[in-house]
């Protein structure tokens, strides 16, 4: 069972880029102790991709991708973050 996702993604505006993740897509900002890096952290790995979807268009996000359930079994839809990032959320379908 995955506890934890983790990934690192280079910003050109720290602050600009920790604000958009708190704001548009909900999560925790922890600093990290060095002025360059910072810890986004959201409660738990399960993620339901409806209701991220919601608060993401509610706050302002660029859709690069619409809501859909995939042949691969994933429920997923994509943002573009205010650095440019393409960032893909979803979850896994039930098996039928």
């Amino acid at each position: 069972m995955i506890k934890h996702h983790l990934y690192v993604l280079a910003v050109p505006d720290l602050e600009r880029s920790a604000a958009f993740y708190r704001d548009v897509l909900g999560f925790s900002i922890h600093d990290m102790g060095d002025p360059g890096w910072r810890m986004y952290v959201r409660d738990g790995c399960r993620i339901m991709a409806d209701a991220w979807h919601a608060r993401a268009l509610a706050a302002g996000a660029v859709l690069v991708k619409q809501l859909a359930d995939e042949p691969w079994g994933m429920r997923e839809f994509g943002v573009r973050t205010v650095d440019g990032h393409r960032i893909m959320i979803g979850h896994q379908l039930p098996a039928a």
